[in-house]
């Protein structure tokens, strides 16, 4: 990857897919497999995949794909229920919201994870934060558990979508929803430098 002398972020790298399915990657001239793409990922590498053919951008499919090979070395990070509400939104009117509300509270979990690895640096020749780890993961937990519980459907088969029910109050209720979500988050973002100064 080359930056630039602005000093701008480097550009991703380009990775070809070809119909038998091989992965090249332009800047190492070198075909990869995913486990490659994996570490890349896990190093902080941008990078786009394109169909070698037809050029489009398969960046998604080949991420998901990435996540699925992991999950069947028994690496298990998707609750189970997480993914059934998951793929009950596809097609959903709150569709949406989804994309950006996970990429946000994603954001917020590794912010939180790189504070709790500051702490154990800090803390490594005394006790571990093992309480204050624990309860930053329930916090994570019941974070993500609330805003799916928002968009799961009802028994019948409708979806928990205030702005289509045309009760005046129903989308102030599901803004207050939101804006107490965001708290949450911003109130977890702020929890390692809590703890630290406990």
């Amino acid at each position: 990857m080359s930056t630039s002398q602005s000093g701008e972020k480097p550009s991703p790298i380009t990775i070809k897919k070809y119909a038998n399915r091989r992965l090249y990657n332009t800047a190492t001239s070198s075909y990869v497999t995913l486990d490659h793409l994996c570490h890349m990922v896990k190093e902080g590498t941008e990078f786009v995949v394109y169909d070698a053919k037809s050029g489009d951008d398969i960046t998604r499919s080949v991420l998901t794909q990435i996540i699925v090979e992991e999950e069947a070395k028994g690496q298990n990070m998707l609750p189970i229920g997480f993914l059934r509400q998951l793929i009950s939104l596809y097609g959903d009117s709150m569709q949406w919201m989804v994309p950006q509300y996970l990429d946000h509270s994603m954001e917020t979990f590794a912010q939180n994870q790189d504070q709790m690895r500051r702490y154990f640096q800090e803390t490594m020749s005394g006790m571990f934060p093992f309480n204050a780890l624990e309860e930053m993961g329930k916090q994570n937990m019941a974070m993500m558990e609330n805003a799916m519980k928002m968009f799961t459907p009802l028994p019948n088969g409708e979806t928990k979508n205030p702005a289509a029910s045309g009760a005046p109050g129903d989308l102030e209720a599901l803004q207050r929803k939101l804006e107490d979500l965001q708290r949450q988050m911003a109130a977890m973002a702020g929890m390692g430098t809590g703890a630290k100064k406990n």
